[in-house]
């Protein structure tokens, strides 16, 4: 860049009181309006976080150790920035505000740090964890848009763990993907697989997020999930997971409330803030019926659930409603452009 081309606007003798404002004039002429609101939202509110909290010099360069140290530990199958940001409730908050769900439609949740992209895919019925010492687990789940219609041909990205709460990538020798497929939703919106039953289990704590966790006396652990991830062209992209009870019932047609381990004792702990009620079921036994049509043995733990997803439009729609309220509360005044806030100078 030849220095001469660019108009850098004059910047003021530099004080604890006038620093963020030179940034932020400097930085303005970005010509992305986006991008430039966002930058300028990022440096008030790192510049106040110091001058509310007075911040040494020592610990800011404690905190840049830190985030080095961050991205020192991640690999292909470890990413500890996304567990940072999981569990300072940073990937709940941004996917809340991304992917909002009106009312009647499943709710999201965080990704997490062990998605993969080589899950095999798996036709129905088929079983994606070769786990001998899991529970065996039917799951049965059908998808729906937000007029009741099903949902066929639907791209299900699905992951667990083991028995004894790992995943497959965390193995040094793994050869190839286990605990996880990705299936296809038929024509009924249907889709139905075998697994194992989900099992608590703590998130990765050698690293520095670990060593975050234990200096703030929180534990690393999550309750029993299974995660879901749905993709198809014109409909809001979600990821979830379901939590769980077990229920020694029989009637397991309609089960598809509730969703924790009964007495779980991080229920209401979890260390990555991904818990919802709507995401809660309940884990049943199959009765005589379901277990013929299924091929699995009267009593069989079984898991149903209905997912509804909505539309791109309707989650475009509710975003930027969203935006414009929760702003105007702020005293910003914006204007929506492409679905994200920006200023509105007019």
């Amino acid at each position: 860049m030849d220095p001469s081309q660019v108009k850098i606007p004059p910047m003021k003798d530099q004080t604890v009181d006038n620093i963020t404002d030179n940034v932020i004039t400097i930085n303005s002429l970005c010509e992305d309006e986006r991008m430039k609101y966002i930058l300028e939202r990022l440096v008030t509110h790192l510049h106040d976080f110091a001058r509310e909290t007075r911040l040494s010099g020592d610990e800011w360069m404690t905190g840049l150790r830190f985030l080095t140290e961050v991205g020192q530990i991640c690999t292909d199958v470890r990413q500890e920035y996304i567990l940072l940001s999981d569990v300072l409730g940073l990937s709940i908050l941004v996917d809340s505000i991304d992917h909002p769900k009106p009312k009647g439609s499943t709710e999201g949740t965080v990704l997490g740090p062990f998605h993969t992209h080589d899950a095999e895919e798996m036709p129905p019925g088929d079983s994606m964890s070769h786990d001998p010492k899991g529970e065996p687990l039917l799951v049965v789940c059908t998808l729906k848009d937000m007029a009741g219609r099903p949902i066929e041909g639907v791209k299900i990205d699905i992951w667990e763990t083991d028995s004894t709460g790992h995943y497959d990538v965390q193995y040094a020798g793994r050869e190839g993907p286990d605990g996880r497929c990705i299936m296809r939703s038929d024509g009924s919106g249907v889709f139905w697989f075998k697994a194992i039953t989900p099992v608590p289990y703590p998130i990765p704590h050698d690293g520095p997020v670990g060593r975050l966790l234990k200096k703030l006396h929180r534990h690393p652990y999550r309750p029993s999930h299974m995660h879901f991830m749905f993709e198809k062209e014109g409909y809001d992209h979600l990821i979830t997971y379901v939590f769980f009870f077990f229920l020694d019932i029989g009637d397991v047609a309609n089960l598809r409330s509730a969703l924790y381990l009964r007495n779980d004792p991080y229920e209401t702990s979890d260390a990555v803030f991904g818990v919802k009620d709507s995401l809660t079921v309940d884990i049943g036994k199959a009765d005589a019926e379901i277990a013929k049509k299924y091929n699995v043995p009267e009593g069989h733990a079984l898991l149903t659930y209905d997912f509804v997803l909505v539309s791109d439009e309707e989650t475009s729609q509710l975003r930027a409603h969203n935006s414009k309220i929760a702003l105007d509360k702020l005293g910003r005044k914006v204007k929506i452009v492409n679905g994200l806030p920006i200023p509105d100078l007019d």
